[in-house]
């Protein structure tokens, strides 16, 4: 049955604590599971949740600060001493350890570092902040189980069980050279089933799936997808076994940056998050909302360029939303399939008949909306020459937006910026100017005035 949190029960822990009743804390929360207390911490206050921190075991603790939001749990650290951080990182693996640290000034990142019990634990903590964090290096961990493939089956056993003591879960055994190069894996069916005096070498399989400790988190993640690897080993340029990747590692991975892009989609600056304050959310929207503003006055200018077109067919200023609406639309539609498209790597091909293909829908949808728009002014009398003037610059906005959509994307990607960024307010504000242009520059050659 599930540890339910209640109100009643938060309210009991908060009066435990006042009371600092300690004996009475461990009892109630005594086997209860690290999510679980990570949600106790996020329903008390700061101060209470940094003293059930220290009160409770590390074990718990550690993985309990995991699960919280980034803010909270540096907010907590900011509440403990080096020696207190350092215990919590002792029950991490080296990935989440690091996660810990990047939160922490360069100063306190060196005295916890110093406070780590276990040197070895310290060196591959030390090791792993030199990767970028998005990276294959910054996102595995060093805990791993490793054979040399000159071992027998009966010695192997037993030097399995030591490095499993260090190890949260066995997802695969890496056999190594004696240089530990990564040459294959063990199926751990093949050594409970092999020979007590059998060798290794006789009975690995030397096909396994790597990649390079620079390789991006997004290759990884693919890498992952396509084969369904539970764990993937991280390797150096020289093939030299450096660590390993798990499924859920690569899942943070992926939820984070499908955040980012949703934010950046969204005209909202990285690291926006719900929970921050009003001046924080305000500096996040307010760059995007200001480059909106910039793409409106241009639209204004461009429509002021045009007063005397407006002074002789008035009625044309009726239409100016919707070709706008329908300009910034088509392009968002476009570049968020692009989008989609770089981020699982399906964008392959010929660029030029990328951009056919969008100017062959562009013409089916013009045509289907156009129809639509001389049928409306035709039944609202608003005349047969301005409905088709309408339409025209419909199907010819809708064919641009399109193009733009599918352009910039792949540009921004080419020069190494994230196209996420190419489906927010850039594409909007743009269609949008290209669209009011391109309607009154048709209905001047159409209408001539």
């Amino acid at each position: 049955m599930a540890f339910e949190i209640t109100e009643d029960l938060i309210a009991q822990i908060e009066n435990l604590i006042e009371a600092r009743d300690d004996a009475a804390i461990l009892e109630l929360l005594d086997e209860v599971h690290h999510a679980d207390i990570a949600e106790i911490f996020d329903e008390i206050n700061l101060d209470e949740a940094t003293y059930l921190v220290k009160l409770l075991d590390s074990e718990t603790t550690s993985e309990a600060l995991m699960e919280l939001d980034e803010d909270l749990r540096e907010d907590i650290l900011d509440n403990l001493s080096p020696q207190e951080i350092a215990d919590e990182l002792n029950e991490l693996d080296t990935d989440d350890a690091v996660d810990f640290l990047s939160e922490l000034s360069d100063e306190i990142q060196k005295q916890v570092i110093d406070a780590i019990e276990d040197e070895a634990h310290a060196r591959d903590i030390v090791e792993m902040l030199l990767y970028e964090e998005n990276s294959a290096g910054g996102l595995m961990a060093k805990e791993l189980i490793r054979v040399r493939e000159t071992w027998t089956v009966a010695g192997c056993v037993d030097k399995m069980r030591a490095q499993a003591e260090n190890v949260t879960r066995v997802h695969s055994v890496y056999v190594v050279d004696k240089r530990d190069h990564l040459i294959g894996r063990l199926s751990l069916k093949d050594l409970l089933t092999a020979d007590a005096n059998a060798k290794i070498s006789d009975i690995y399989i030397p096909n396994v799936d790597s990649v390079n400790v620079h390789d991006s988190g997004e290759d990884v993640a693919r890498l992952m997808q396509k084969y369904d690897l539970e764990a993937v080993p991280v390797t150096n340029d020289s093939g030299v076994l450096l660590g390993r990747i798990t499924i859920d590692d690569i899942l943070d991975f992926i939820r984070d940056e499908a955040d980012e892009d949703y934010r950046m989609a969204a005209g909202l600056s990285q690291g926006a998050e719900a929970d921050d304050t009003t001046w924080e959310l305000t500096r996040a929207r307010l760059p995007w909302l200001v480059l909106g503003l910039v793409g409106s006055l241009g639209a204004v200018n461009i429509m002021k360029s045009f007063e005397g077109a407006l002074q002789v067919h008035p009625e044309l200023f009726f239409f100016t939303p919707l070709v706008a609406a329908v300009a910034g639309n088509v392009g968002v539609q476009s570049s968020a399939i692009i989008v989609q498209g770089l981020a699982n790597d399906n964008v392959t091909g010929s660029l030029w008949l990328r951009l056919l293909k969008e100017i062959s829908i562009g013409l089916i949808n013009g045509i289907a909306l156009g129809l639509l728009v001389v049928s409306f002014g035709l039944i609202f009398g608003f005349g047969w020459l301005l409905s088709l003037t309408v339409a025209v610059a419909m199907l010819s906005v809708i064919i641009v937006a399109a193009l733009v959509g599918t352009f910039v994307p792949i540009l921004l990607d080419w020069k190494g910026i994230d196209p996420a960024i190419a489906t927010g307010p850039f594409i909007t504000t743009s269609n949008d100017i290209f669209g009011i242009l391109i309607y009154f520059s048709l209905a001047k050659l159409i209408l001539g005035f």
